[in-house]
């Protein structure tokens, strides 16, 4: 997935369209993120005196399906596509493992795989 926990995100569609926040959760299963304080739903909950619960309507963060988030980036002050590219030595990004893995003179066993923005050629780790 394109998004990571604690990355700075923009909502690109939907009732929050423009907003910006941090990413709470990643549900790899539905492809989702919960982003902190947007997409508020309201929640009947009932009192539980076991696990020291009060009854009431309670406000929470519900999912949003990871293609309507884009990543935020400080140095095009806005929102960014990204693409995968992999560590060398130095930090220089290849488009390949292989590239990467030939700039070591003795390579690591896993060369990182990072997210890289074109535009700005900025990494996100």
């Amino acid at each position: 997935m394109h998004i990571k926990k604690n990355d700075l995100v923009v909502i690109i569609s939907g009732k929050e369209r423009g907003e910006r926040g941090r990413v709470l959760r990643v549900l790899k299963q539905g492809n989702k993120v919960i982003v902190e304080r947007r997409n508020l739903v309201k929640r009947h909950t009932k009192p539980n005196q076991a696990m020291g619960v009060e009854g009431g309507i309670v406000e929470r963060e519900a999912p949003i399906h990871a293609s309507n988030v884009m990543l935020f980036s400080p140095k095009a002050n806005g929102p960014v596509r990204t693409q995968v590219r992999y560590l060398g030595k130095g930090g220089k990004t290849y488009l390949s493992r292989e590239e990467a893995r030939q700039s070591y003179d003795t390579p690591p066993r896993r060369i990182r795989k990072v997210r890289y923005v074109a535009e700005t050629e900025e990494v996100f780790e």
